[in-house]
């Protein structure tokens, strides 16, 4: 049986598309550190690099005023990248992972063509990170961390050409599949910093992958946000580790 694209017997590295903006560099590479230093399975990670993929001539879609990040469509190319086969996963790079991502993939079920945090999310702000337009839609911040099926008939419509020429309304609310075909996980796998909340006493409600979505501490002006303190721990880690590696 195969399992998020893990054969029992035989571990086959689970693929993970990481959205990559030149603006959050350092954000990727700590996302990265932070999910495989606390992996128990094997990951294959590939950066969503928009220059790549424009001379590769698979994406050149121009960017809209409203697109806050380089991946902001890109993303959605991440079934046709892991090759229509197995399960594979999209992530913002603005996430730090403080749990196991095993215990993400163990909740892949087969009878979905996408899983993720349905999250009913409203931002006040009118801007984030650093300036971009904040923007107001359903099913905000869905996409922004998506576990895909990447066999499903229905996500084989993910061609470079729909990716490249349909709205925003069209991916971001994945209105290319019905409702009961998208599988819900728990929050704290997408925890919104501002938004979601830690109830002290319940586990569940405690970040095990956190989203900086309005800004993280690699911007000046975000700073103090709130778990910014881990995300500062992890980088010093990462920093440190990279100089070694370097030497």
């Amino acid at each position: 049986m195969s399992i998020g694209g893990i054969e029992n017997g035989n571990a086959k590295p689970f693929k993970v598309f990481i959205g990559y903006d030149p603006r959050e560099d350092l954000a990727y590479e700590v996302c990265r550190y932070s999910m495989v230093k606390r992996s128990s399975i094997p990951l294959e990670i590939h950066p969503i690099v928009q220059s790549e993929l424009r001379q590769k001539g698979l994406y050149w879609r121009e960017r809209g005023k409203l697109e806050s990040t380089e991946f902001s469509f890109s993303r959605f190319l991440t079934p046709h990248l892991a090759g229509f086969e197995g399960w594979a996963m999209f992530v913002d790079c603005d996430f730090l992972y403080v749990d196991d991502i095993k215990r993400l993939v163990d909740m892949i079920d087969d009878k979905y063509a996408a899983m993720c945090v349905h999250h009913d999310y409203a931002p006040k702000e009118t801007t984030k990170m650093d300036g971009a337009v904040q923007t107001v839609y359903p099913r905000k911040n869905w996409s922004s961390m998506v576990l895909y099926n990447c066999g499903h008939p229905k996500n084989k419509i993910l061609t470079p050409h729909v990716v490249n020429t349909e709205t925003g309304a069209f991916l971001h609310r994945f209105q290319w599949l019905n409702d009961d075909e998208i599988g819900s996980i728990p929050f704290a796998w997408n925890f919104l910093v501002g938004h979601n909340k830690f109830v002290e006493g319940d586990d569940t409600t405690y970040p095990k992958a956190i989203h900086y979505t309005l800004g993280g501490p690699w911007f000046d002006q975000w700073k103090n946000v709130e778990f910014g303190d881990l995300w500062e721990n992890e980088v010093d880690e990462y920093t440190k580790l990279a100089s070694k590696k370097s030497e």
